[in-house]
């Protein structure tokens, strides 16, 4: 059986040019909403794909940044961002995935302006770098707490997984008391 990708074909063929073969797949929840997800070859892409989609007319819904636990010499990617589309019901995921050779993300907010809250969020919270953000002022912690502290006490994929309260709150005591 084929299956049809539903989306903007002349959408879906540019942003697929920025990606590597492998980086690209289509998928559809169980009901049947098209997802297609666009790992690209590299951040500094994501300008070109942002102006793809602003021509498009899409909307970006969401950004999310996340960060690796891995050691400081480890060859594992240390932190990545995925930007969340949508264009007629349909969901554009782009994922820049930052090296050693290129560890920031370049702004789009000159194509998104909502762009602006979840690129500094994004900053303070996750502790990836956006270059270029017209804005880059602190959305809620304290001016004096290192960018991304968060993950050291809370590593996303601990909230993510749906922890509970107590042993959310456990780990963070436990790495206060133990120095961290």
């Amino acid at each position: 059986m084929q299956t049809t990708v539903q989306g903007n074909a002349a959408l879906i063929n540019t942003l697929s040019k920025l990606c590597p073969p492998e980086g690209v797949r289509h998928t559809a929840d169980q009901y049947g909403n098209a997802q297609h997800w666009f790992e690209l070859s590299s951040p500094m892409l994501l300008v070109s794909a942002a102006a793809a989609l602003k021509d498009a007319e899409a909307r970006l819904s969401l950004i999310t940044g996340y960060a690796r636990n891995s050691a400081p010499d480890s060859a594992e990617k240390p932190a990545a961002a995925c930007y969340h589309f949508v264009l007629d019901g349909v969901i554009y995921n782009l994922t820049a995935t930052l090296t050693r050779e290129e560890p920031y993300v370049p702004t789009i907010t000159s194509y998104f302006v909502n762009a602006d809250w979840h690129e500094r969020e994004m900053m303070e919270l996750v502790g990836i770098t956006v270059s270029n953000q017209p804005n880059p002022t602190r959305l809620f912690l304290n001016a004096e707490l290192d960018p991304g502290v968060l993950k050291e006490y809370v590593p996303l994929s601990v909230m993510m997984n749906g922890a509970c309260s107590k042993d959310l709150w456990e780990h963070i005591l436990g790495s206060k008391e133990g120095g961290h």
